[in-house]
């Protein structure tokens, strides 16, 4: 008996990592020397080329059956070693947020299973590196530590896969009707079909279709929970061809310090907030670094009609620090945790009257909690001039401006270190380093008149 709230079965290649694990699992076992070098299948590469992008074929799988009866007379323990030495090449390949979601299924009290037709002594290590509870996945027969040729119970494929999945349950004393199943591939619809929830991952077009007709829902772990994609593009890269200067030729744009920004991999970025342009002058940067960017947002802006669809899409994390303050926290963690790129503005809001000219800036503590939490590096970026193309005191934009566009500068400055020990000291170090990347006149103290004091409250 158990009392686990169900199990969560991951299959291996194309789900749980993005790509088959035969090339890397084969490079193993040839340095162990379990296989000859030198030998592979005529096509091999255009081989695993279309199973990453298309799925599993009956073809493919009939050759995995038969490559129990070649392991005959090999060595089982070397085998093992060579799996354990494929451990660290085959978890680069796990999908970013993938341990994020199984996370959320241990933290409900679920076992996590990896169910997989490749063979169990090489896959095992990698389980047991990621803390799975268990393995279901061929096993080979093994007599006086050799392989035999045959197999031990069903291949772990199709129908038979389920069935492996039922004897586990039963055995475990597990409702299959409380379990979940995450796949890719249409030959594991059985497995699919067992379970009270099924889970379409990177569905090959067929599971794709399966899903349609059934109502299942396809899902992704290769981006955030909600973001789109077709073909691999999320609306980020449909939209970053139009996110350039002169998509906005009422204000110039200098914009310096990208090189500062990690090309991969999670990083902070931080910046002040002197206008609604901010999204502009931000997106600019975005824009550049060629990979889609997160950022964290007041709920307002997802609450509204378009805009808010639109922020959704693109992976932003609504902040409601009225009625859930914790989730957004969480959730920008899971992304940088899955190697994102976040946006961060700690003043939280457009400063308004006197604050709004005051040489030193003030924020609230989330990014210096989110550095010392994930480790991720913490990108300073200064902003500066957006609020004369558009104050706080205009609903819209001043596009008539085109005679003489204000200037816009955005500055990135190289990552800043935060102790990580004192969110506070955190914060004011950050801020004073976005300071540091604004023009002079954002140092010296100013009286602002009552015109300029104006412009920095909202319009009636």
């Amino acid at each position: 008996m158990t009392d686990a709230a169900g199990a969560v079965f991951v299959d291996l290649d194309r789900t749980l990592i993005r790509s088959a694990s035969g090339p890397i699992l084969q490079s193993a076992m040839v340095a162990e020397g379990v296989l000859p070098s030198g030998r592979s299948l005529p096509g091999e590469r255009y081989l695993y080329g279309f199973y990453n992008t298309f799925g599993e074929t009956a073809a493919f799988m009939s050759l995995a059956r038969a490559a129990a009866r070649l392991m005959k007379g090999r060595s089982a323990d070397a085998v093992r070693t060579a799996g354990e030495s494929a451990v660290e090449e085959l978890i680069d390949l796990v999908q970013p947020w993938a341990l994020e979601q199984l996370g959320q299924h241990r933290a409900e009290g679920r076992l996590i299973v990896l169910a997989t037709t490749s063979p169990l002594d090489l896959v095992t290590p990698l389980a047991r590196a990621l803390d799975f509870d268990d393995v279901i996945a061929t096993r080979y027969e093994e007599v006086d530590g050799d392989y035999t040729g045959r197999l031990v119970g069903k291949f772990a494929w199709g129908r038979g896969k389920r069935d492996k999945v039922r004897e586990w349950a039963a055995s475990n004393a597990i409702d299959l009707a409380d379990c979940h199943v995450y796949s890719d591939s249409v030959f594991d619809v059985p497995v699919l079909s067992a379970v009270g929830h099924p889970h379409p991952l990177n569905a090959d077009p067929r599971l794709a279709a399966v899903a349609l007709a059934r109502r299942w829902p396809l899902e992704n772990w290769d981006r955030p929970p909600g973001v789109p994609s077709v073909v691999g593009l999320e609306p980020y890269h449909l939209l970053r061809p139009f996110i350039r200067p002169e998509s906005f030729p009422y204000a110039r744009f200098t914009v310096n310090g990208i090189e500062h920004i990690p090309a991969e991999g999670p990083v902070l970025l931080v910046s002040n907030h002197r206008s609604y342009f901010d999204v502009a002058a931000l997106a600019l940067v975005a824009a550049r670094l060629r990979r889609p960017v997160r950022f964290m947002g007041k709920q307002e802006v997802f609450d509204a009609p378009v805009v808010g669809q639109l922020a959704r899409a693109l992976g932003g994390i609504p902040v409601d620090r009225d009625t859930a303050p914790g989730q957004s926290m969480a959730k920008a963690t899971a992304a940088l945790r899955a190697g994102e790129a976040v946006f961060v503005l700690p003043q939280g809001t457009i400063p308004r009257g006197e604050a709004f000219f005051d040489p030193v800036l003030h924020g609230k503590t989330g990014a210096a909690r989110l550095a010392a939490a994930t480790g991720a590096p913490v990108v300073p970026i200064g902003v500066w001039g957006t609020e004369k193309v558009w104050p706080r005191s205009s609903k819209v934009p001043n596009v008539a401006n085109l005679p003489h566009p204000p200037r816009v500068t955005v500055t990135v400055g190289p990552p800043v270190h935060l102790g990580g020990t004192d969110a506070v000291a955190d914060t004011a170090t950050l801020m004073s380093a976005v300071v540091d990347l604004l023009p002079p006149e954002a140092r010296e103290a100013h009286v602002p008149t009552d015109e300029e004091l104006a412009a920095t409250r909202p319009s009636a």
